[in-house]
């Protein structure tokens, strides 16, 4: 059995909507210490919804792979669907990830959740604070 599903493989090999944006509305930027694996997501929103999406993201395959699914899942989606990505749903449509590779689709959620927050920021747009909490698990317990 393979250790990484052929959709893992193909958004390696493939990934979407990498790059950056100058004129983003918000930038989330997220790591995981222990792994060294760190993600930064890019949105362009207008009238409530994901307009562009893009993404840099530094480590393995898996993070890579989950980035760009990640991306591919919230781009032209009401900001509210992106926030109510888990990353149980980014895993899940890379067809799974081994148990040890399940924090890169942790930081894939965080990351967009991290943009976000920073696009409420940046416009003014009230929020409640527990929508977004602080990782207290990027230190390594392995979610």
């Amino acid at each position: 059995m393979a250790l990484y599903s052929e959709k893992v493989m193909d958004h390696f090999r493939n990934p979407r909507n990498v790059g950056t944006m100058k004129d983003a509305d918000g930038v989330g930027e997220v790591g995981n210490a222990k792994c060294g694996d760190i993600m930064k997501i890019y949105l362009k929103i207008r009238e409530g919804i994901i307009q562009d999406v893009k993404f840099e993201t530094f480590g393995c395959g898996s993070a890579i792979a989950s980035s760009s699914i990640a991306t591919e899942m919230i781009k032209g989606k009401p900001v509210e669907e992106a926030m109510a990505l888990t990353n149980q749903a980014v895993a899940e449509a890379l067809d799974g990830l081994p148990a040890h590779k399940l924090h890169c689709s942790v930081l894939a959620e965080e990351a967009i959740k991290a943009a976000l927050k920073d696009y409420y920021d940046r416009h003014g747009i009230a929020y409640a604070p527990a929508r977004f909490p602080d990782c207290a698990h990027c230190e390594g317990c392995g979610r």
